[in-house]
């Protein structure tokens, strides 16, 4: 990543995440267009999501690190490996290039370009399903990173393909996709309202995620060989 400059970066980060709303928004809309089957509906955008997540993780991440997620940017900012500034400039390279995307698709379907979203997402069950969702993200990339690096973009993946199902929210797991959501009154759209409740679960659960591995993933620690007098007592 320190062979790209900022400029690249930033512009990797919002590539990134408009192609990955591109495709939530665009999949979920062709999913309604082609079936009244909920459950279908959502197979058709749960399996796009997760594939387009392992293509962009593994052609963007050598740029910017691929986050394409401000909450994924201020783990990794917690973490002293991003300085708060580019950090800034990361999240508002997010949150634009995700704004973009869900235009894109709306502009691939016909749509208004901008059609602010009527579907009710809120209460406590979602909250927290976002909550999960983000912490086993950031647990997923964590610990991908530590132990196998060069699967993280089909861990990511694979972990976002099963979060569409087991989570109550159908794992947003991410602020900037969350606000570029709210911007489509279509399968994948959240209203504007519901997004400070999604926003802050999404962020508190990548802050506990990246406590609970800084922990678990700690140096283990290292014990000598058996001294020949401890096993004789």
């Amino acid at each position: 990543m320190d062979a790209f400059d900022l400029s690249r970066r930033l512009a990797a980060e919002a590539l990134g995440t408009g192609i990955l709303v591109a495709t939530v928004v665009g999949s979920g809309i062709m999913a309604e267009t082609l079936t009244k089957d909920v459950a279908l509906a959502l197979l058709c955008n749960t399996l796009p999501t997760g594939a387009i997540l392992v293509v962009l993780i593994t052609v963007l991440g050598p740029i910017s690190g691929a986050h394409f997620n401000p909450a994924v940017t201020l783990v990794f900012t917690g973490k002293r490996e991003l300085p708060p500034q580019e950090a800034v400039l990361y999240v508002v390279a997010q949150i634009a290039g995700g704004i973009a995307g869900t235009m894109a698709a709306h502009l691939m379907f016909a749509l208004p370009v901008v059609d602010f979203s009527m579907k009710t997402r809120t209460g406590g069950a979602q909250w927290f399903a976002e909550f999960v969702a983000a912490f086993g993200l950031v647990a997923t990339i964590l610990a991908g990173i530590r132990f196998q690096r060069t699967a993280v973009p089909w861990l990511v993946g694979l972990y976002i393909t099963a979060a569409y199902w087991f989570t109550a929210s159908t794992s947003f797991a991410n602020p900037a996709v969350a606000i570029a959501r709210s911007l489509t009154n279509t399968f994948a759209g959240i209203r504007p309202m519901d997004l400070p409740g999604f926003i802050v679960a999404e962020l508190c659960g990548a802050f506990v995620g990246m406590l609970l591995m800084n922990w678990l993933l700690g140096r283990p620690e290292v014990r000598g060989p058996v001294k020949i007098a401890e096993t004789s007592q």
